[in-house]
């Protein structure tokens, strides 16, 4: 766990988000009053267990007893020779336990939730991956569970519904609007509203109204810490290239937060750009989004010229969202960070190569980096380095990605 101040081996402190909870112009918490009590109470409680060096020393111990950390970085070396440029590093955090990232942040916040003395912790899920990290997190501090998911993406992500029902989560499919991500978190907040006295919500990513942009890139950050401490004890000195993928943004925040004061690093974050860059069939919210407000957050959002929030489409499910977390949108327009997006094609296409080169099955998230760096790696020097943040491992999407490369075969 780290305070939110703490960014990078660079003097001075990270200044954001700011004490009305922004990242520059965007962020903020445009909520119903009935959720200000339980915002309030949230970050309070989160600051007191920031502070608090008990807290710090039990987070690390379940860390690295539970969850796995750290994660290796491990040098793809036939990535390297594929591509004939800088050399590969992939940041495995597909080894984590539950086989994603996401493990980091919904510990934390269960934790959290028990030092709050809540009984019951709800959280929405895409790909499955939240939802099984927050589920298995609370059937080993013995919290009751609920998780929010749209009907489509129950229905490409079975074998996580199964996983979260086998972990003793109750699984609430939602069926209104776009049937997947945004849905899903509307549902969530309904049900935090109602029963705030004993239940958190363990919301998956860096977005929604303050202080869980901070408290989850806070979570995530140990990726980027350990990487650049791994890097560092490798090759001597840091990276020149980040690469993750971006929906929410958490694991992007993770892996870049330790940097951002650090100029000489370049970061590339890589949305979902689906099949094309035309109203509802993709999610690629910088190329073909504007300034709005989707729960809870100001951010930029796939929406229409009256503000209706417009349909996604990506063949992740993790990426299917129609806004970004809001320190993205602050570091997008700062220029700090680079966005780009890679299509479905490029994404299946790196999923297969990433599996058959270096023996790494890749969530078809994380597929969508390793599109980007098919781009970025061979035009570099060779004695460049490039970070790819492997955010989770690939067997969710066995069968879905099946039905791509292998259509018509059954499985």
């Amino acid at each position: 766990m780290t305070k939110s101040d703490s960014s990078s081996g660079t003097p001075g402190a990270y200044p954001w988000p700011d004490a009305r909870g922004r990242f520059g112009r965007f962020g903020g918490q445009y909520v119903p009053e009935t959720l200000m009590f339980a915002l309030g109470e949230l970050e309070e409680a989160y600051r007191a267990a920031a502070a608090d060096p008990a807290f710090a020393a039990e987070a690390a111990v379940w860390n690295r007893d539970f969850i796995g950390r750290p994660t290796p970085l491990y040098r793809a070396d036939r990535l390297t020779e594929k591509f004939g440029g800088a050399r590969v590093y992939l940041k495995r955090e597909d080894l984590a336990h539950t086989g994603a990232h996401k493990i980091n942040n919904a510990l934390g916040q269960c934790l959290l939730a028990k030092r709050m003395g809540k009984s019951r912790v709800i959280a929405e899920t895409g790909a499955g991956q939240h939802g099984v990290a927050t589920a298995t997190a609370a059937a080993r501090l013995g919290l009751e569970c609920e998780i929010y998911m749209g009907t489509d993406d129950i229905a490409r992500q079975k074998l996580n519904v199964f996983r979260m029902r086998l972990l003793g989560a109750k699984v609430v499919a939602v069926d209104s609007g776009s049937k997947t991500l945004k849905d899903a978190i509307n549902e969530a907040m309904r049900d935090w509203v109602t029963n705030v006295e004993h239940t958190h919500y363990v919301l998956g990513t860096v977005h929604g109204p303050h202080p869980f942009p901070m408290i989850v890139r806070d979570f995530q950050s140990v990726i980027g810490r350990e990487a650049r401490a791994q890097m560092l004890e490798r090759e001597g000195r840091l990276p020149d290239l980040l690469i993750a993928c971006v929906g929410g943004g958490s694991n992007a925040m993770g892996l870049f937060h330790a940097f951002l004061q650090d100029a000489a690093v370049r970061m590339v974050g890589v949305e979902a750009g689906g099949k094309e860059l035309t109203p509802g069939m993709h999610a690629a919210r910088f190329a073909g989004g504007s300034i709005g407000m989707l729960q809870g957050a100001l951010s930029y959002v796939l929406q229409d010229e009256n503000g209706q929030i417009g349909a996604t489409h990506s063949v992740s499910a993790g990426l299917d969202y129609a806004s970004v977390g809001p320190e993205h949108a602050h570091l997008f327009e700062t220029g700090r960070v680079e966005y780009t997006r890679a299509e479905d094609d490029a994404a299946l296409e790196a999923f297969q190569w990433c599996s058959r080169l270096e023996g790494i099955i890749p969530a078809l998230e994380s597929a969508h980096a390793l599109a980007e760096l098919a781009k970025r790696a061979p035009g570099m020097p060779g004695d460049a380095l490039i970070i790819v943040n492997l955010s989770g491992r690939g067997d969710k999407d066995a069968q879905h990605a099946a039905s791509f490369i292998l259509p018509g075969e059954s499985f």
